[in-house]
């Protein structure tokens, strides 16, 4: 599996963490096709084997993945002190999961992914960090 990112002068890093491949795979073209950079990774064991982590805009995340779920993963990248933009991806969210996700302030775009509403949200994420580094400079 080829996890390096398609790397553009200008062009903002999403990572995609999704255990379907089809679906990863999917995404992953939609969002170069976008004009982002992509890394994407089958379960979150893969993305934190990853010695250095690159500076990314964007974070996709499936909930339900074998191993670590989406939500722990955010966790725990959050506790690393990488403080990126993150949305999750899944079927079906019950109460417990939208109310864990609000209050970590995470979006959930739910599948199947009919809509625009993911890019949307990878859009605003990624306006989101760049402001945010501009008012550190």
């Amino acid at each position: 599996m080829n996890t390096q990112p398609e790397l553009r002068l200008g062009y903002h890093l999403v990572i995609i963490v999704e255990d379907d491949r089809a679906v990863r795979d999917s995404l992953k073209f939609s969002l170069v096709v976008e004009g982002f950079a992509v890394r994407a990774y089958p379960d979150a064991e893969h993305l934190l084997a990853e010695e250095h982590l690159p500076d990314f805009d964007c974070l996709i995340v499936d909930q339900n993945m074998p191993g670590m779920n989406g939500l722990d993963l955010i966790s725990l990248l959050r506790a690393r002190q990488i403080e990126a933009p993150a949305i999750l991806i899944t079927s079906h969210p019950n109460s417990s999961l939208r109310n864990r996700a609000t209050a970590a302030r995470i979006p959930i775009i739910e599948k199947p992914l009919l809509t625009s509403a993911l890019f949307d949200s990878v859009r605003q994420s990624v306006s989101q960090t760049r402001d945010k580094n501009n008012q550190v400079q």
